[in-house]
């Protein structure tokens, strides 16, 4: 049994759905949110890989390494923001942190 490009993009899909339930129902705690936007990420990323294997073209995995780099970057800079905002408030609920609406 061979591995097609419709079972990349399925597991893709399911993927990415995962994190977008993910997302809506834990709005509680902050590092959960930023794991599903990396889990969304790299379903997208899995996806390009996948069409990009399909097509014979390497312009989708060229793009998958700047969408790699742009979430490492996004990752490091928001756990920075959450150990400050952890050390201020002592806790990283999102439902406290709504008191830092100007």
């Amino acid at each position: 049994m061979t591995l097609s490009l419709a079972h990349y993009l399925a597991l893709g899909a399911m993927l990415f759905a995962m994190s977008v339930i993910g997302i809506f129902l834990n709005r509680r705690n902050l590092i959960v949110l930023l794991m599903a936007i990396e889990l969304m990420l790299l379903s997208v990323n899995m996806n390009f890989v996948a069409f990009s294997h399909y097509l014979g073209d390497m312009h989708g995995q060229v793009f998958v390494f700047f969408i790699l780099t742009v979430a490492a970057a996004e990752s490091a800079i928001g756990l920075a923001i959450l150990v400050l905002l952890f050390r201020n408030r002592s806790s990283i609920s999102v439902e406290e942190l709504d008191t830092l609406k100007g």
